[in-house]
């Protein structure tokens, strides 16, 4: 029987059409396989919130009747994406019977846009910037001719509009292009992207199956850490992994910002800004005028450091706030400190490059810092009121000093990233990019015209979160996204997809539809709000493929079958989780029926590590935090059936014996992923040196303290970065990982 989510009420039929029409699904299938029905308070709730009002039947008949003629309504679609090679017909409406003409001007390169001033923080730069972070040289122009397509004339809004339609032709180069159209003195320009039709994995990658840790970057800590591990650590983590280990990549959380103020969330997938990174993770010491501090000024680092320091070996969960207070401290003084001319024109072509998004995520930083946990102003709601640009101006040594946080940061990730590389690694770094935001920081204020309003993005019931899960974070308008030309979308990737080899995005079924959960609902109340996938892939591998970076989807959950065809098409490597990985009849997939193109992990950061999960230590966690939905004797049988058919599997293949160790169990799991196609097979770090804590426990939020465990052995005692090579279970796990194996085709 199907389900309702909701309040039970059904979707009447012109109210659907209108949801269809939208992008809004009235029906989903759940992770048992169930057809689950929307109710209609949910559906009239997320068209509210792409601003199609639906709240009355009457409302519902108007909204459906302009939806009808929306298209016909704006001379140009509002973005054109297609794959190279591909011919397209585009259509274009004018007033009826009037003559147009058509044609692309393609994109020769891009450069910083260079502002006027000299003084880049200040509020010229966004001014010069208004449209992002990257003037567009154009070159040739391609005119278009008109197709032999016949479209009857529609009266909308009290004028007759015709249609004509222009071919695109399929040899146009990769890039971002300007599609252009004029009519009687009316013109219109709008993007016109032409990606590639697949990413191709690096021969030296796709030649022989890659191995590398997955960490939490924060959990592992060295001795001159200050209490949580940092960019340095990061840059001799993998140089350690790939010289003493033959790792090919190391893969960490998301680096994304955090607030100025404390008190700071704690968790990586819910930052204030995904394009910019927290400069929690900066080493003060690596900045190179800390070299040049006056002999007062080094006192006032070291003094800043070494309380938080200390914390380094404390098996406690990670103080950010201490952290933050004391490394701001000190960051403030290497400011201070005289640049050389090399160095200031570097900082201040960072500062160029990375145009008005910085500027608006540094001058959100000023302003939260200088109204000191008061309410935000109505005024200061919008970037570019004259409020803001005032308090910008006033705020300018603040702003300024946010901006150099990340340019400091961005050249620490570039040094960490080529320590692996220089070492050796195939990959270097593969990092993470989150769903999105949170809903009060700097993204959903410089974004706030692309982003829905009134709803939160998060996930429906599945078996390892039986109540649904809400991630809080306001999701990405679809078609104002399209109206922006996907800018916004494309400045983020542009950024995090430097200085590393591969990229992980979290959740990428998101890019296809997303769970939206009215404000108020509880988070099984939601619906599913579709997306153009083919844009927002198409323009993911465009700018992967000039960034040299190798794509990784988190394609877990609850999902339709075609969508991991599609990626796999595209050259976007999946993920497959040994212990998800199970057949119709609950047995673990054979390693041989695994996916090439996906990156395959034992276990995720969402479940204890693979001991303590497969002593069941998951169902004794969830069942005191209250968030059992079945009883809890059910679930521990349950969990000692899939280990039971874990040990069947490995000792059915000789990698175990039928009454295993915890240690040569973690062990053989890992050398059936060896036995896998798998491009790219992860070891979380956890596992390698015996920790039994999970870092995220999904559904609490101040119950566990989620995000803020150090890496720790079996016993609870802390392992530090400098003795991770002298743990004998690590090296012996290091030992599996690098067996010798036969070099395996490109995945496909």
């Amino acid at each position: 029987m199907p389900g309702t989510t909701g309040d039970g009420s059904t979707v009447p039929p012109e109210l659907a059409e209108l949801a269809t029409a939208h992008g809004v699904q009235c029906e989903y299938t759940d992770h048992d396989g169930r057809v689950q029905q929307v109710s209609a308070s949910t559906v009239v709730a997320v068209l509210e919130a792409l601003d199609v009002p639906a709240s009355t039947p009457a409302a519902v008949t108007a909204s459906l009747d302009r939806a009808r003629d929306d298209d016909w309504r704006s001379m140009l679609p509002s973005t054109i994406v297609l794959r190279e090679g591909t011919e397209v017909q585009v259509p274009v409406h004018v007033a009826d019977g009037a003559a147009v003409t058509a044609w692309v001007e393609l994109e020769q390169s891009d450069q910083p846009v260079v502002p006027a001033s000299a003084t880049p923080w200040r509020v010229t730069a966004p001014q010069a910037t208004a449209t992002g972070s990257f003037a567009t040289v154009r070159g040739p122009r391609v005119q278009l001719r008109q197709a032999d397509v016949y479209a009857e004339p529609r009266t909308v809004d009290s004028r007759k509009v015709g249609r004509a339609t222009f071919t695109v032709p399929g040899d146009l180069p990769l890039g971002w292009h300007t599609l252009h159209a004029e009519s009687g003195g009316q013109t219109a320009q709008v993007p016109l992207v032409v990606t590639p039709l697949r990413l191709e994995l690096r021969k030296k990658v796709a030649r022989k199956q890659a191995w590398g840790f997955m960490v939490q970057l924060y959990s592992v800590r060295s001795r001159d850490s200050w209490g949580m591990g940092d960019l340095a650590d990061l840059g001799d983590l993998a140089w350690q992994t790939a010289h003493n280990g033959g790792a090919e990549f190391v893969g960490i959380n998301p680096l994304h910002a955090t607030g100025p103020v404390s008190p700071l969330t704690p968790s990586p997938y819910l930052p204030t800004s995904r394009r910019f990174m927290s400069p929690l993770y900066i080493r003060v010491e690596d900045i190179r005028e800390t070299a040049y501090l006056s002999a007062a000024d080094r006192s006032l680092v070291e003094w800043a450091a070494e309380p938080v320091r200390e914390l380094s070996e404390d098996s406690g969960p990670i103080d950010r706030d201490a952290i933050w207070e004391a490394k701001k401290a000190a960051l403030e003084v290497v400011y201070t400190a005289q640049r050389s001319a090399a160095r200031q024109t570097a900082f201040d072509e960072f500062v160029l490059a990375q145009g008005k998004g910085l500027i608006d995520f540094a001058t959100w930083c000023a302003i939260t810092e200088h109204l000191d946990g008061r309410d935000w102003p109505t005024e200061l709601g919008d970037p570019g009121s004259s409020g803001v640009t005032t308090l910008r101006n006033a705020l300018s040594e603040r702003v300024q000093f946010y901006c150099w946080l990340q340019w400091v940061a961005d050249e620490q990730l570039r040094a960490a990233h080529r320590a692996g590389l220089d070492a050796g690694m195939r990959l270097g770094l593969l990092k993470d990019l989150a769903v999105g935001s949170a809903p009060d920081g700097a993204d959903a204020w410089a974004d706030a015209g692309v982003l829905a309003h009134g709803v939160s993005v998060g996930a429906p019931p599945d078996m390892y979160n039986q109540q649904g899960q809400n991630w809080t974070q306001p999701p990405w308008h679809p078609r104002a996204l399209a109206r922006a030309g996907y800018a916004p979308y494309r400045e983020l990737l542009r950024t995090v997809l430097r200085h590393c080899g591969a990229l992980r995005i979290d959740h990428v079924l998101g890019l296809f539809r997303l769970w939206w959960i009215p404000g108020g609902a509880r988070a099984s109340a939601g619906a599913y709000v579709t997306y153009d996938h083919e844009a927002l892939i198409g323009i993911l591998c465009l700018e992967a493929q000039r960034a040299g970076v190798t794509i990784i989807g988190e394609d877990l959950g609850t999902f339709e079958p075609w969508i991991r065809d599609y990626l796999a098409e595209r050259g976007i490597l999946g993920t497959s989780v040994l212990l998800f990985e199970r057949d119709a009849a609950g047995a673990p997939v054979e390693p041989e029926a695994y996916r090439r193109a996906a990156l395959a992990t034992v276990t995720t950061h969402d479940l204890p590590p693979t001991a303590g999960y497969l002593a069941g230590e998951h169902v004794d966690l969830r069942e005191r935090l209250g968030l059992l939905t079945e009883e809890a004797t059910v679930l521990r049988g349950r969990a000692r059936a899939e280990r039971e058919s874990l040990v069947e599997a490995l000792s059915r293949r000789g990698l175990t014996t039928f009454d295993p160790s915890e240690r040569e169990l973690v062990e053989g799991l890992h050398r059936y992923l060896k036995d896998t196609p798998s491009a790219l097979v992860g070891v979380y770090l956890t596992d390698a040196v015996g920790e039994r804590r999970t870092q995220n426990q999904p559904g609490t939020d101040a119950e566990y303290p989620n995000w803020k465990v150090p890496l720790a052995d079996s016993a609870g005692t802390v392992v530090l970065l400098e003795d991770l090579f002298s743990n004998a279970r690590l090296r012996s796990l290091v030992g599996v990982m690098n067996e010798e194996e036969p070099e395996v085709d490109t995945p496909a």
